[in-house]
């Protein structure tokens, strides 16, 4: 059943039913069936229809936004910065895309060859709920730009999000037969993987959705792209604005309520300035974000999109503070039908507690103390996930020596958590694999057929 409840209320809005088996069935054939008439569809005429979805989102954000706050709690600001993140890469694609699938003349011994870059087919896409629309624009700009078909199953609390995406689209002059949404359960996502007439698959979620999915891939020889978890290291070296530094690290860990895969989760700071910045973040967290409305412009915290979420993230709290970890700030549910969350900040965590190694989804701050730069880096490093980094100091050379030693997909300097449409994202270790956005992101699910003249 996909279902939306409210998650600041608590109140139940709308169920609907999953797909039957037979409607499974026939969602695959169309995207299948058109296939073979969109990669004709001549480039410049699939860049115009993803132009026009670029447009039809600015148009209808307020709209967007609007579904996000209902369906997963998402501050109504950051639905709006989301929508425009998703115009950001619809344009970029629409722009950028058919010269980045143009053909490129390799120089062979003997003679001459052409590497051309040809669409897949019917692709699968699995979305989380935490970025609604982003995470589905990430996947499905560029493949619709290259020529692929795509049948989308969204998370089961976003019903309204899908339907409205899949609108646009249509609106756009995507035909019926080349994206299609379909409310199939998680059970039946095996055998979409399945069927010969699905090529791949992107999804984005939990890493045991990551490694359910995977195995299905690999049993049936498809392509995946996964990104999964994250527990980004943010390492403060020195700075010369205190302050700034843990409004900018507080804001970044904050943002969506903490539910973002690439948010920095671990601070990990020198012995110099830890005490001080301990204090600070946890005077700012306090303070500062405190639980509301996320239909109103003023909240600074919003629900967690879902009582279960938040249930969640309270025993991880309960489960480091039992272990011997130290609560600083916040740490426990606000009582009410929402599913609201204390911010938190948590510190003393050593590598024996489940929080060193876990991801915590949620307004969660863990800090950390490093002796010095080797001991932050052995900190970063030290745990099974390798989404995104942040350095943050005064000295450009110890920034890049810093950056170049840790082992993420992706690394931001004097800035943390960030998303661009022409930068390429993704991560290693269990964060996934494969890459999304920028000219990396169009070429997953591309056939790079060598030509030989």
């Amino acid at each position: 059943m996909y279902t939306v409840t409210n998650p600041a209320t608590g109140e139940l809005v709308e169920q609907i039913p999953n797909a039957t088996e037979e409607e499974v069935r026939a969602a695959i054939e169309r995207v299948h069936r058109g296939f073979a008439a969109w990669r004709r569809r001549p480039v410049q005429e699939r860049a115009r229809i993803v132009l026009r979805a670029a447009e039809l989102f600015a148009e209808r954000a307020e709209e967007l936004a609007a579904i996000m706050t209902l369906e997963m709690g998402k501050r109504v600001g950051e639905g709006l910065g989301e929508v425009g993140v998703v115009v950001d890469i619809f344009t970029y694609y629409g722009e950028h895309g058919p010269k980045l699938i143009a053909e490129e003349p390799l120089a062979i011994r003997g003679g001459e060859a052409v590497i051309t870059k040809e669409p897949l087919g019917a692709l699968l896409g699995v979305m989380p709920w935490n970025f609604p629309c982003y995470q589905v624009a990430r996947f499905v700009a560029p493949n619709l730009l290259l020529g692929n078909t795509i049948l989308l199953k969204h998370a089961s609390i976003c019903p309204r999000s899908a339907v409205a995406i899949e609108q646009i689209l249509r609106d756009a002059g995507v035909p019926d037969d080349v994206y299609v949404n379909t409310f199939a359960s998680s059970r039946q996502v095996p055998a979409i993987l399945a069927d010969p007439r699905i090529q791949g698959v992107s999804l984005t979620g939990s890493e045991q959705a990551g490694i359910s999915v995977a195995a299905e891939a690999g049993r049936n020889l498809k392509k995946a792209v996964l990104e999964l978890g994250g527990a980004d290291p943010l390492i403060v070296l020195d700075t010369a604005d205190l302050d700034e530094t843990v409004r900018a690290t507080a804001t970044a860990r904050m943002r969506n309520c903490g539910q973002s895969c690439n948010a920095p989760k671990r601070m990990i700071v020198l012995a110099d300035l830890y005490e001080d910045f301990v204090d600070r973040i946890s005077k700012r967290v306090a303070e500062f974000y405190l639980p509301g409305d996320p239909a109103d412009p003023a909240t600074k915290l919003p629900p967690l999109a879902s009582a279960a979420a938040a249930d969640e993230v309270a025993g991880q709290i309960e489960k480091a503070v039992r272990q011997g970890a130290t609560l600083r700030a916040g740490g426990h549910r606000v009582p009410g039908p929402g599913a609201f969350l204390e911010a938190t900040v948590l510190t003393d965590v050593t590598p024996e507690m489940d929080a060193y190694r876990e991801e915590i989804f949620g307004p969660v701050v863990l800090v950390f103390k490093a002796e010095n730069e080797e001991e932050a880096i052995a900190i970063a490093n030290d745990s099974p996930f390798g989404l995104g980094a942040s350095v943050w100091g005064t000295d450009p050379v110890r920034l890049r020596r810093v950056a170049e030693q840790l082992e993420s997909g992706m690394v931001y300097l004097n800035s943390a958590g960030g998303s661009q449409a022409d930068l390429p994202f993704g991560g290693i270790k269990r964060s996934g694999m494969g890459r999304e956005l920028g000219p990396a992101g169009i070429e997953e699910f591309m056939n790079k057929k060598s030509l030989r003249l």
